[in-house]
């Protein structure tokens, strides 16, 4: 083997090794990784607050944007007149039907610090509060380099071969050693076959292509060609950002607080409290469900067994029917024995045979004493004693028809029924039941015996209140718990007998706390309560709390939050779920 050809393979083998160490190096790296969202800025924004007012100051296409809102509830003010100082004298802002105030501010365009002195005029609160704003510098999207002219053929090569390569890199690094190998095999059987004028342009080719292959896999190690090397501006995106104006969006930010802007305040319907210390009964809860009242309610039973039948309207009442005291709800035929019927029928007989024989005496009578032969109180007696039997034989035929009436004790509404056509009603046994339902109880059941309470609440499942009034606790136990009665203080609308609810009673300890609605706490990923706090007019901050109950509608923050915070009350559900 000559030189020159020796040479060649030496050629041909460094390109090799060249190519093969970086396809090794490039094992474990991802690069059809999407590139990381480009956040969107936030325009530039003023606050200022007093105790009256909170004003937000949000500069947006000429103009400015206020939202004025009470500082300690956060809810919108309308009606409210602003005026402005401005460098083109005092303006007023003009009210829009998004309770915010807008003003021309041509002046804006100008980037620095502005300090806008604002009088606020709500009803008969006037107040005057300093917004500062700063205007940032807008910087023009920098120019893409002008390409480089190649007026050589080696830098016409060398950029098709780094276009070939920047491809084969994106793909796959396998396919570029294929194709490198391919390639100056290619060339090493060229020169073999046409001799030694061609050597030294192949060579200079080789050399071109091996130090354009080898750099690119070199570098490939580990970079992510996914996306630009950081610190790089991206040339799009800047022109997006150029083209497109800020725009605001509720986020968490990196400290853990959540910025919320003020129009997103407004959908959300954001609304918070100051708290304040405070000492408070201390509150106990106990299970429970409401029952009728003992007095405005009553059992319909039979006394005796026997047969269903409707009223005298030919329908049983049914479930909420509306009866008043008196009202006959059914019938009960009682059922008569064989036996019994035999006696019956026997004293029937007896009846019957007395009843002819009275009457004889009695006609006879009748004749007799026209004539004087028969004294008037004789016939008078007989009369008696026929009138008797005749009632006694009319009731006998009744006492085996005439059913049993069962009549409404009270006015109410029909709570229970299990009358059916034909059925065989027991003995003592209820067929109606009859419950006023103005007038309805709460039955708890107390562990420890609980003083008189005057601040009892019930609370049902979906979060409704009611105020109970104490009526007494039983002595004995029941279940090993003391039974204690409330009655129900107020509207009993959707109220039903038998309805489970959590009942809170008071005791005489007492403990010292802050109140808040039930609402304004929400539980975090890993169960801990917590409560967001308006740190700022857009942001809020979540703080970790200890509660514990205090009524219906009402809980004790123990530890965690402090006097004079404003916490969100309305909308705190919502607020978490910001991300």
């Amino acid at each position: 083997m000559s030189f020159r050809i020796a040479t060649a393979l030496g050629a041909v083998w460094l390109a090799v090794g060249s190519l093969a160490g970086p396809a090794r190096a490039h094992e474990g790296h991802d690069h059809g990784a999407p590139p990381p969202p480009v956040s969107k800025s936030m325009a530039p924004r003023g606050e200022a607050a007093s105790d009256a007012f909170e004003l937000t100051a949000i500069p947006r296409d000429g103009k400015v944007t206020f939202y004025l809102d009470r500082f300690r509830t956060n809810e919108p003010v309308r009606g409210a007149v602003l005026e402005v100082e401005t460098p083109e004298g005092q303006r007023t802002a003009t009210e829009t039907g998004e309770a915010s105030y807008v003003l021309p501010a041509p002046w804006l365009a100008k980037a620095g610090s502005h300090d806008l002195l604002v009088t606020v005029t709500a009803g008969d609160a006037v107040d005057v509060m300093t917004v500062p704003l700063t205007i940032p510098e807008t910087k023009a999207p920098a120019a893409a380099p002008p390409p480089t002219p190649s007026g050589t053929v080696l830098a016409k090569v060398s950029g098709a071969l780094g276009d070939l390569r920047a491809r084969l890199v994106a793909k796959d690094p396998v396919l570029m050693l294929t194709a490198a190998a391919a390639f100056l095999l290619g060339m090493l059987i060229t020169v073999l076959t046409r001799g030694r004028r061609s050597l030294p342009a192949v060579a200079v080719m080789a050399l071109v292509v091996t130090l354009a292959l080898g750099t690119a896999a070199f570098a490939h190690g580990d970079e992510d060609h996914g996306a630009p090397a950081k610190g790089t501006p991206v040339q799009g995106a800047a022109l997006l950002d150029a083209a497109q104006p800020s725009s605001d969006l509720a986020q968490r930010l990196p400290d853990g607080s959540v910025f919320v802007p003020k129009p997103t305040q407004r959908l959300l319907v954001l609304r918070t409290t100051m708290t304040e210390q405070a000492t408070f009964h201390r509150m106990v809860e106990l299970p429970g469900r409401v029952i009728p009242d003992p007095n405005a309610s009553g059992v319909v039973q039979s006394s005796v067994g026997g047969r269903l039948s409707p009223a005298t309207s030919g329908l049983f009442p049914r479930l909420g029917t509306t009866v008043k005291k008196g009202d006959v709800l059914a019938y009960v035929t009682p059922p008569v024995q064989a036996i019994d019927v035999s006696d019956m029928r026997q004293r029937q007989g007896e009846l019957d045979q007395q009843i002819d024989v009275v009457e004889r005496r009695v006609e006879r009578y009748r004749k007799l004493a026209i004539t004087g032969a028969v004294a008037q109180t004789q016939l008078d007696d007989a009369l008696s004693e026929l009138k008797g039997l005749q009632d006694r034989r009319t009731a006998l035929d009744k006492a085996r028809q005439q059913p049993e009436a069962l009549v409404a004790p009270v006015d109410g509404v029909i709570a229970q029924a299990s009358a059916v056509a034909g059925q065989m009603a027991a003995a003592g046994g209820m067929v109606f039941q009859i419950v006023d339902p103005t007038r309805l109880w709460v039955e708890a059941l107390s562990f420890d015996a609980l003083t008189p309470a005057e601040n009892a609440t019930a609370r049902f499942a979906d979060g409704r209140t009611l105020s109970l009034v104490y009526q007494g606790a039983g002595l004995a136990d029941r279940n090993q718990a003391i039974p204690v009665q409330f009655a129900v203080k107020g509207n009993t609308t959707g109220l039903r007998v038998g309805q489970f609810v959590t009942v809170l009673a008071g005791t005489d300890a007492e403990q010292s706390g802050l109140a808040l609605p039930r609402a304004a706490v929400v539980r975090s990923g890993n169960g801990q309560a917590i409560v967001y706090e308006h740190v700022a007019a857009e942001r809020f901050e979540a703080r970790q709390v200890r509660v514990e109950p205090l009524d219906g509608t009402n809980v004790l923050v123990a530890e965690g939050v402090g006097p004079a915070k404003r916490i969100v009350t309305e909308g705190a559900e919502l607020l978490d779920q910001v991300r």
